[in-house]
């Protein structure tokens, strides 16, 4: 079994980054699109919660409208959720870049 001070240190790290990860699966951020017409809720790990549809949004004759505006939240969302996870690394690498942590 390894040990000293190296092993303490990664030890801490993964404790840490469990923590994180637990953190952001609770965090959410919203993005809307058309004023607000489209709305979706995502976690801070990607994973859609909600999506609300205004019912003055949905025109049958122009679900085109709809899609892009469902399209456009989501990207907008995934952003958001992105630049959380990525500030809540920064937080725990202290800014440096880890290859494979996200």
């Amino acid at each position: 079994m390894m040990g000293g001070p190296n092993a303490k240190a990664l030890r801490d790290m993964q404790n840490r980054l469990a923590k994180m990860q637990e953190e952001l699966a609770q965090a959410t951020v919203e993005a809307t699109a058309g004023g607000g017409a489209v709305k979706v809720v995502m976690t801070g790990q990607q994973h859609v919660q909600a999506v609300t549809i205004d019912p003055a949004a949905v025109d049958p004759d122009d679900v085109e409208m709809l899609q892009d505006l469902i399209v456009a939240a989501v990207n907008e969302a995934l952003g958001k959720s992105q630049e959380l996870a990525a500030g809540q690394m920064s937080k725990l690498t202290g800014g440096m870049k880890i290859p494979g942590l996200f």
